[in-house]
């Protein structure tokens, strides 16, 4: 199949043309050409940016557009206006943070969503993600109806993740000794690896599936103490495993998610972000390595790439980490 992929260089879009690639697609990128510009020397690719003349995407017939970068609608509503009479199906990588209420588990795709307050945002901000995520989503459904293909991943591991989000904690237990771990040790968590999530869209891609499906894994209920107990058998540290309250947490300022990912506390807004309902997506064929593969290789991808836990964008310092265990003894 012949495959536009808008982006295509970072992390996301990465493994989504390796993937294409390795089954045989032929694949073209088109992006600003500014950012891993190296990669995919196999693939075809055309410079520029959706604000810019966009005619050179109408000279070809695409079976599929795969847009994995598009946070304002006004600028979604480009792309997807400009290749609508030569594309087949447009594939639009969102996020589950489209939903109202996240405060609640078992979120499906028919939740409500965030209402967007202005479609023609110029930029982007933390507060009006979601919202401005959802915008994108509607000037897709409305420009393709039923060829169009709405995935809401939550959290997306593995290699070449930029952000650190998960990669902190293979790498924070891999350094041994006390650590602080968050909430309750059964509590839910969910993720997907963003190979999974790119094999999966090149499979619904073959078989012409359109639709909206919760792109999140895995297909069982993961526990906060499963995952840093397997981090620990594949990392082979001494970690020790110091389990905090959300309210200790919470009366000392520590961020949520950010100084500690895949922590939300109890009875928050967001309780429900990490327990959605991902039966549907499951049942159009998506599929989950298991736990200890991405942790393995996570941590193959982090060590061959960074020397110090220090470089971390993402977490508690190690020293900020001490003062609070610290506080936790009598």
């Amino acid at each position: 199949m012949k495959i536009l992929v808008i982006g295509g260089t970072v992390f996301v879009g990465r493994h989504i043309v390796e993937s294409a690639i390795e089954n045989g697609h032929n694949v073209t990128l088109f992006n600003r050409g500014k950012t891993n510009a190296d990669l995919f020397p196999e693939a075809n690719k055309i410079v520029g940016d959706r604000e810019s003349d966009l005619s050179v995407l109408r000279e070809q017939d695409w079976d599929a557009v795969i847009d994995v970068c598009g946070y304002l609608p006004r600028i979604v509503r480009r792309s997807a206006e400009a290749l609508k009479d030569v594309c087949r199906q447009y594939i639009f990588v969102s996020t589950g943070s489209v939903y109202k209420d996240k405060s609640k588990p078992g979120i499906t795709e028919e939740s409500e969503l965030e209402v967007p307050q202005n479609m023609e945002a110029e930029r982007m901000t933390d507060e009006a993600y979601g919202e401005l995520k959802a915008g994108c989503e509607q000037v897709v459904q409305n420009i393709y109806s039923d060829r169009a293909l709405i995935v809401r991943p939550g959290l997306v591991i593995g290699p070449e993740d930029p952000t650190d989000r998960f990669t902190y904690w293979p790498v924070r237990v891999a350094a041994g000794g006390k650590v602080l771990a968050p909430g309750k040790p059964e509590r839910q968590i969910q993720f997907i690896d963003a190979r999974d999530l790119a094999d999966w869209v090149c499979l619904l891609i073959k078989h012409r599936t359109n639709g909206i499906f919760n792109a999140i894994g895995p297909g069982y209920v993961l526990t906060m103490s499963r995952l840093l107990d397997a981090c620990k058998v594949c990392s082979q540290s001494d970690a020790e495993f110091v389990w905090v309250a959300d309210d200790f947490l919470e009366q000392r300022k520590v961020d949520a998610w950010v100084d500690l990912p895949l922590w939300i506390p109890a009875n928050s807004e967001l309780s429900g972000f990490l327990s959605r309902d991902n039966s549907k997506a499951i049942a159009a064929g998506l599929k989950f390595r298991s736990i200890e593969t991405t942790i393995s290789d996570t941590l193959q991808w982090w060590n061959s790439t960074h020397k110090h836990p220090k470089e971390l964008r993402t977490g508690l310092s190690m020293e900020r980490e001490a003062e609070l265990l610290l506080q936790l003894t009598p």
